[in-house]
C-alpha cells in the first residue's frame, strides 16, 4: 500500500500538518519518533500560543493536538526512522522494527535538538548535573546554585523557570548583551535570584560523580575562575534533525532544510515544516502555521499529479 502522505515528526508542525491532511481525506500517517510530541513535551507553561487565556502545559497542548489529529483519521506509528529513499517515487521510509512505508508525498517535521558545548566532562556528567532541559531536571536542584549557558529566549526561559527551585542562577553569556526578546530579558533581569556573568564562557565542568562547579574564562581580561554550582543547563541553540536527509536534498550550512514557494523542498513531493527548516523564529505557533502550509502544499501537489 502506497500512502498519500507520511509525516515524520509529531511536534506542533507535524500534528498540525496531520490535522489538515486528515481533513482533506489524505489519511496521513504520523511517525512520532523517539520523542513523541517534540520539544513542547519538556515545556511547562505555554503562555504565547493563541487561544488560551491562561497558560497551558506543553505536554497537555501536544496531547490535545494529537487527539484532534486522531479524531479526523490520522494514524500514528511510534518508531524511529532509520533511512529514507528520495531518489524515486514513491518515496520509501525505513522504520526500526517495522515494515518499510511507501508514500507519494512526505512532510518532514523532525524539529531540532539542543546543542552542547562539546566539553569532555559535559557528556560524562550528562544526567549528573549537566542538562539541556530545565523543566525535566529543575526539580532535582532545590536550594542549589545553578549555571545556565546562553543569551537567547531559551536561556532566559530556562533561568526564570529554574528560580522556582534554585537558590541562585548564574547566566553565563559570552557577550555583554543578550539576544533574547525584551520581555524575556526584563523578566530575567527583574528576578532577584538571577545573576548575569557577562563576556564569559564555560571552559570546563568540574566534578567527579556529579557537577560541583564550572571553570569560566573572561574574554575581556583573559582570566579564568571557578564558580561553584550543582548543575549546568545548556541553552545555546539547536541542531536541526536532518542527518537522515543529507546528500538527498538542499540544506543550509547549519543543516536546516531549504524551502521555497511555501514549504516545498528541493525534492518534488517532499515538504518541510517547523524547526527543521526555521532557524529564526522557532516558536510553537510558527511551527504549527508551517505545518498547515505543508499539508496544503502536499494536497495541491497530489492534485496536480492526478
Amino acid at each position: 500500500m502506497t500512502r498519500n502522505v507520511v509525516i515524520i515528526g509529531s511536534g506542533p508542525a507535524g500534528l498540525t500538518a496531520a490535522i489538515y491532511a486528515a481533513r482533506a481525506n489524505l489519511y496521513p500517517l504520523v511517525i512520532e519518533g523517539l520523542q513523541a510530541g517534540g520539544q513542547l513535551t519538556t515545556t511547562t507553561d505555554v503562555e504565547n500560543y493563541p487561544g488560551f487565556s491562561h497558560a497551558i502545559m506543553g505536554p497537555e497542548l501536544m496531547k490535545e493536538m494529537r487527539a484532534q489529529a486522531e479524531r479526523f483519521g490520522t494514524t500514528f506509528l511510534q518508531g524511529d526512522v532509520t533511512s529514507v529513499e528520495l531518489g524515486k517515487q514513491p518515496f520509501r521510509i525505513v522504520i526500526e522494527g517495522e515494515q518499510p512505508v511507501d508514500t507519494k508525498t512526505m512532510i518532514i517535521a523532525t524539529g531540532a535538538a539542543a546543542q552542547y558545548l562539546g566539553l569532555p566532562n559535559e557528556r560524562r556528567l550528562l544526567g549528573h548535573g549537566v542538562s539541556a532541559c530545565a523543566t525535566c531536571d529543575g526539580y532535582f536542584f532545590r536550594g542549589k546554585e545553578l549555571v545556565v549557558v546562553g543569551g537567547g529566549d531559551s536561556a532566559m526561559e530556562e533561568s526564570t523557570f529554574l528560580t522556582k527551585f534554585a537558590s541562585k542562577v548564574y547566566v553565563v553569556h559570552r557577550r555583554d548583551k543578550l539576544r533574547a526578546s525584551k520581555i524575556m530579558q526584563d523578566r530575567a533581569m527583574k528576578n532577584e535570584k538571577i545573576t548575569f556573568v557577562w563576556n564569559s564562557s564555560v571552559e570546563d565542568i568540574l566534578g567527579d560523580q556529579v557537577v560541583t562547579g564550572v571553570t569560566l574564562k573572561n574574554h575581556v581580561t583573559g582570566k579564568t575562575s571557578e564558580l561553584p554550582c550543582a548543575g549546568v543547563f545548556m541553552a545555546i541553540g539547536h541542531k536541526p534533525n536532518t542527518d537522515l536527509f543529507k546528500s538527498q536534498m538542499d540544506m543550509d550550512a547549519k543543516g536546516y532544510l531549504l524551502t521555497n514557494n511555501g514549504t516545498a523542498t528541493s525534492v518534488p513531493g517532499v515538504f518541510a515544516a517547523g524547526d527543521v527548516q526555521d532557524s529564526k523564529y522557532r516558536q510553537a505557533v510558527t511551527a504549527a502555521g508551517s505545518g498547515c502550509m505543508a499539508a496544503m502544499d502536499a494536497e495541491r501537489y497530489l492534485e496536480n499529479q492526478g
